[in-house]
């Protein structure tokens, strides 16, 4: 699997601990839970919590424009049977 990630740091910071703590869990022998929830804050920015064992909390810039131009994109390898 390969991700290509074209963020700026704060949302790449995001989605390195999203990408972290799913590992976690998937490796873990046994049960786990991961949530994700994001706000509006003040002008221009979002507040995103990730919940999982401890709350992760990020504040990261969002455009009042329209959406943000954050561009990802993963690529699966699938397997041969």
């Amino acid at each position: 699997m390969a991700s290509i990630l074209r963020l700026d740091d704060n949302h790449a910071a995001v989605v390195e601990k999203l990408v972290d703590l799913y590992t976690d869990l998937f490796l873990h022998e046994g049960y786990g839970n991961m949530s994700v929830e994001i706000k509006f804050l003040k002008k221009g920015q979002k507040e995103v919590l990730i919940r999982c064992g401890k709350d992760y909390r990020f504040v990261v810039d969002y455009p009042q424009d329209g959406a943000p131009k954050i561009a990802v994109r993963v690529a699966h390898n699938s397997l041969a049977s």
